[in-house]
């Protein structure tokens, strides 16, 4: 009888599940590059989600000890002048473009306590097939040339220093191993890489042609016009008076129960809806007491929006909740309960002066997409959406739907976050859903008075609908808002519409930097009320 262990060497393209076993592998690569940074956890997820199969990964014995990243990107592109932040998109590899002939290789990282595996070898051949299976014209990337510092004075300046690397008369690790797998230099790229201070920011421009596709002939890649529909359902939930949690709780399953029943992907409800908690208090409360009042009911909340998504089989953005942190703090955090069971939290970042001020609501520190069996999402709640530079990044982490649930008091209020939503649909050709509040809780602060319109927004290109609304809501009627969409059409408009704003970002010209630091207190905590008089208001 014939038995087989299992393999101990595995290259396959990577997974968002390994991306800590990347980032420690580079985190160790790194270590010997003085001022070169590790990547960013939502840098590898974009990397995978823009182009999940470029992005490879060496297992041995189930650690990753090596790893490639590569996108496809346009010939006029690839072939000229560039630095690496341009071409990578700053890290994301959000510069992808389906349509592009080349696939350039933008990271290559081998554990060096397994290098007599030959991992770099096998990854490289990895690149090569799919290269040969898209019918690529061929590979190109930067070569780092580590040994160009040390051998300076005794070359005529970088692309000297290749050509005798290339004769043999110097030895570089890294051109050496490039040169003997087939790659050629076509030039030298200056200022590739600032902190790559052992090639002196220097880079030999590399590619290898594909022998299977005709350079003479012209490129022919398309982006298929192909199906991959997602039902989403908005929910525009007039607040009511409840005795109890329960009767909350059976009010927000009847919803869920309609919109499983149409068979949708996700369900939206809108920022603060829980607020309706306060209105079985015996008395009236001050915002202070109110909101601390209301992180009590965190964990309960949480526990039946996991258990609801199991039961109808359907994704719940779960409006947002106020949440005491560990530190004490109070944050405003959607919680998003997948129908696997797992549980996501992203919080907001920018309370407004409002919440700030009356309810002592603290910014969280970070956004990033949360992976779903439909692909990545992000959140956005209400004043957050109109930061552009946040649904930016998540576009760059590879979101194509961005949910958006909000809570504003009066018309003005609403259009901001609106036409915020609208404009973060065109400028990142994605999906904007949009869930509001409606109706009124005397008695129960902020929310006197509500004005909403929940809509799911669309670019405005062909393939949508002709005013970029795909469904919405009547004006202030509590209403369950459906519509398909159909993710395939952002990855043809991204590559072919008739605008192409990502592609056609100027990354010579301006960038977006993200920081972990923490903002001044001061900035988190008005010193004065915004509206004298006034409960904590929206958008």
């Amino acid at each position: 009888m014939s038995r087989r262990t299992p393999a101990k060497l595995e290259v396959r393209t990577a997974k968002p599940g390994d991306i800590p076993g990347i980032l420690a592998l580079i985190g160790r690569v790194y270590a010997v590059y003085s001022g070169v940074e590790n990547y960013t956890p939502g840098m590898i997820r974009g990397q995978i989600n823009n182009f999940p199969d470029g992005q490879f990964v060496a297992l041995y014995e189930g650690q990753v000890v090596g790893y490639c990243a590569s996108s496809r990107i346009d010939e006029h592109v690839a072939l000229a002048p560039h630095d690496w932040e341009g071409i990578t998109g700053n890290g994301f590899g959000s510069r992808h473009d389906p349509t592009g002939d080349w696939l350039y290789g933008f990271e290559l990282a081998v554990d060096k306590n397994q290098r007599g595996l030959r991992i770099g070898k096998r990854l490289y051949e990895a690149r090569r097939a799919l290269a040969e299976r898209l019918e690529l014209k061929g590979i190109v990337f930067a070569g780092r040339m580590p040994n160009y510092r040390r051998n300076r004075a005794k070359v005529d300046g970088p692309a000297d220093y290749v050509e005798q690397v290339r004769e043999g008369k110097i030895k570089d690790p890294v051109i050496g191993f490039q040169l003997s797998n087939g790659f050629e230099p076509i030039g030298i790229l200056e200022n590739y890489l600032p902190e790559d201070k052992q090639s002196m920011a220097f880079a030999a421009h590399m590619v290898w042609r594909n022998p299977y596709v005709d350079p003479n002939e012209p490129p022919t890649h398309r982006v298929p016009r192909d199906i991959e529909s997602v039902r989403l359902a908005t929910c525009q939930l007039q607040a009511r008076a409840v005795k109890n949690f329960d009767e909350f709780i059976h009010n927000v399953e009847y919803f869920i129960d309609v919109a499983s029943s149409y068979e949708c992907d996700f369900i939206v409800f809108p920022e603060l809806f829980t607020l309706s908690l306060l209105s079985f208090e015996k008395k009236k409360l001050s915002p202070a007491e109110a909101i601390d009042r209301l992180t009590e009911w965190r964990q309960p909340l949480v526990e039946q929006l996991s258990h609801l998504a199991l039961s109808y089989n359907i994704n719940i953005v779960g409006g947002s909740h106020p949440t005491r942190t560990d530190d004490g703090d109070i944050q405003n955090v959607a919680y998003v309960c997948l129908r696997d069971g797992s549980v996501h939290a992203q919080e907001k970042l920018h309370p407004t002066p409002n919440e700030a001020y009356w309810w002592k609501i603290k910014g969280g520190d970070s956004v990033d997409v949360i992976q779903t069996d439909i692909g990545p999402v992000g959140v956005l709640i209400c004043y957050d959406s109109e930061f552009p530079e946040l649904a930016r990044k998540l576009v760059d982490e590879g979101a194509r739907i961005i949910f958006v649930p909000f809570c504003t008091d009066n018309r003005q209020g609403y259009m901001r976050v609106r036409y915020c939503a609208q404009a973060r649909a065109v400028e990142n050709q994605c999906f904007v859903v949009m869930s509001g509040n409606v109706g009124n809780l005397p008695g129960v602060e902020n929310m006197d008075i509500q004005y909403a319109q929940s809509a799911i927004l669309t670019p405005c290109d062909f393939p949508f609908a002709r005013d970029g609304i795909a469904a919405e809501a009547s004006e202030n009627i509590e209403a369950l808002t459906i519509a398909d969409v159909n993710l395939a059409d952002l990855t043809w408009a991204r590559a072919e519409g008739t605008v192409r704003n990502l592609t056609d970002r100027r990354f010579d010209l301006y960038r977006i930097d993200w920081t972990s630091g923490p903002r001044a207190e001061e900035q988190l905590m008005p010193t004065r009320a915004p509206m004298e008089g006034k409960g904590p208001g929206g958008g």
